[in-house]
Order: C-alpha cells, then structure tokens, then sequence
C-alpha cells in the first residue's frame, strides 16, 4: 500500500522520556503558550480527553456490536466510519476509517510506516511500541516474527497482512470472536477486546480471563 506522507498529522502526545523530537515538541508548546496563542487550560482538555474519555473501550464497542450483529459487522467492513459513527464514536484522527477482519485463513496487523497515524477517537492514544522504528519497520518486514514476539502465535497456513496507515486513512481489526462467548452480552463481548487486539498485535482475552455473563 502507498504511504503518502503530506499533510500527516504530527500532533502525537508527549511521554515521559522524551525523545529529541518530542522534547522540541515541549519546547514549541512552551513557546506557544508564552506568547499567547495557545491556552494551557485548551491543551489540558485536550489531553484529558484522550486519557480518560477516548480509548480502546470505544473501539471495543464497535467489535462487540459486530460479534453480535451480523448485519452491523457488514456495514462495517463496507464503510466504517459512518458505520462506527451509529455508536456515537468519531472524531479527529477518525475521518476515514477502515475496518479489516480477522479470519483463520488471514490475520491483519496495523502499522504506520512514515510516523504513528492511529484511529485515535477508537483506540485513545497509541502505545509507546507502536510509534516507535522498530515497529513500524519490522512489522512490514517480518510481522510473524513480530507477533511471535507479541506472544502471538497462528498457524503456518494463516496468511498475515499489514495495513499501512495514514493521515487519510486509519485501520483497525476485527478480531475473531472467541470460542465460548455463546450468549454472552455486548458489554461482557468487550471486556474480553484488548487494545493489541484491534491493532492485530495481540488476541481478544479467553473468556476465563473475565468475569462471566
């Protein structure tokens, strides 16, 4: 898939060990927020937002809506974003969503090659791994390797694809629906929806893992 890089969305959140980008990132907001244009009250909500309002919970959500109705999952993998939008999730970073599905044949993993493009109004703020270069080269180059590393192990004859995403257009997996959840709800369906999951890094939880319906 092409990666086109223009116009790429480079307002990524900032950690604790700052890296040289990020600490020019800190420097410039300090700047900003001295000489007046930019509000610290307005950058803290914004924050605050994606740490406690927006997050994987959401996108969880929208994959338990699909395990449960089928005519849902259809509009979904058809056109997500207006199809994601019925939960009233969206957003910045959520414009053009593409949702692919897990199936025992194929497994898909999300990476972002040229920076850290994410669905940030399904999945809150990427993880630090995700952002960083080894991930984004070596999940093109070697993804099995990559999810063995993640604790992922799928059969030799499971075809794996990696999604490329960008500033136009952001992925996110439907994973399998574990064996064992007959009858359970919607809401007990997405406590077993890890975030890794819908990133194609990791697997939804076993039902044991959660409390049951």
């Amino acid at each position: 898939m092409t990666h086109d890089h223009h116009h790429h969305d480079h307002d990524h959140p900032h950690g604790s060990d700052l890296t040289p980008v990020e600490a020019r990132v800190r420097a410039l907001e300090s700047l900003l927020v001295e000489k007046g244009y930019v509000q610290p009250a307005a950058l803290d909500a914004l924050v605050e937002m994606y740490e406690t309002k927006v997050g994987p919970h959401l996108g969880a959500r929208v994959v338990a809506r699909a395990w449960t109705d089928p005519a849902y999952r259809d509009r979904l993998l058809e056109d997500a974003t207006p199809t994601i939008a019925e939960l009233g999730i969206g957003g910045r970073g959520g414009e053009h969503m593409v949702v692919v599905e897990n199936t025992p044949e194929v497994h898909n993993m999300v990476v972002c090659t040229l920076c850290s493009c994410y669905p940030w109004p399904v999945l809150g703020l990427p993880p630090v791994w995700y952002k960083a270069p080894a991930y984004r080269a070596r999940a093109v180059i070697d993804p099995r390797g990559v999810l063995t590393d993640f604790g992922v192990g799928l059969p030799e004859t499971t075809r794996i694809t990696v999604w490329d995403s960008t500033a136009e257009t952001r992925f996110m997996v439907l994973p399998m629906r574990p064996a064992g959840t007959e009858g359970f709800s919607e809401e007990a369906l997405a406590a077993l929806v890890t975030r890794d999951a819908m990133i194609g890094t990791g697997l939804p939880l076993s039902p044991g893992a959660e409390i049951q319906p």
